[in-house]
């Protein structure tokens, strides 16, 4: 591990314990200045954060990017956060897959085929975002994607088995909270989710041994990114596919 490396990793998981280490700004020599920078410090955080459960995968601005879920982060709906350690409570809603087979590196890039074929099931989901700096906003995409993409938490609701037959160009979905419909829009709104799967299988994961049985997939937020107060209940409704929920307690 580079001194860089090491020194923005080693801010960042002190800001995971202790949320009053959050960071404020960045001295200039420790901001990512290239894609392999930011990477570098994501799988050296992950490293520290125990086994991978999922991935989030994503094409801001047309750049593909992912980010490694800590298992111990990803819970069942309905689920219940503190709201006082989740002090940024954004909240998105998402579609993720869950694999049934899993997806190594390999010589020979993955086809379409092959990742249809290992994916098990759909999840309606709510990723839950924090960051580990005071203001996320005042940050650029690549220190983001050292920070995990500023994730905190994913929320899965029950399992579709024969997902093939959604249509996601179709697919309405509805972010509700306290009861509220703070977002909706209708069908999927990056392109192809099966080929940004494809790409995390072929490049994404490839430094942590690939995508592995049982891990999930979530492809990107229909809902954008929204701020819940505390004590708010947000849902993640997709008619015909099912709900994510979770309080803020």
């Amino acid at each position: 591990m580079t001194d860089y490396v090491g020194e923005l990793a080693g801010l960042l998981l002190a800001a995971r314990r202790d949320p009053a280490r959050r960071i404020t700004s960045l001295p200039g020599h420790l901001v990512p200045a290239t894609m392999a920078q930011a990477l570098a410090v994501q799988h050296a955080v992950a490293a520290e954060l125990g086994p991978i459960g999922g991935w989030k995968v994503g094409a801001p601005g047309g750049v593909r990017v992912c980010g490694a879920l800590p298992a111990a982060t990803i819970q069942a709906s309905p689920a219940r956060l503190d709201a006082g350690s989740h002090r940024l409570r954004i909240v998105e809603s998402e579609i993720a897959f869950r694999l049934r087979q899993a997806l190594p590196p390999r010589g020979q890039p993955y086809t379409r085929t092959d990742v249809v074929g290992a994916i098990g099931t759909m999840h309606p989901v709510i990723e839950v975002c924090e960051s580990r700096f005071v203001e996320p906003k005042n940050f650029d995409m690549l220190t983001s994607v050292a920070d995990l993409q500023s994730h905190g938490g994913l929320v899965h609701g029950a399992a579709v088995t024969d997902w093939q037959r959604v249509d996601l160009a179709a697919q309405r979905c509805q972010q509700f909270i306290n009861d509220a419909v703070s977002a909706e829009r209708t069908g999927y709104p990056f392109g192809d989710i099966i080929d940004l799967v494809l790409w995390l299988a072929n490049e994404g994961s490839v430094w942590a041994g690939g995508i592995a049985a049982g891990q999930f997939v979530t492809c990107g937020s229909w809902s954008g990114a929204l701020r819940a107060p505390a004590g708010a209940t947000v849902r993640a409704s997709f008619p015909g596919v099912g709900d994510a929920q979770v309080t803020y307690a």
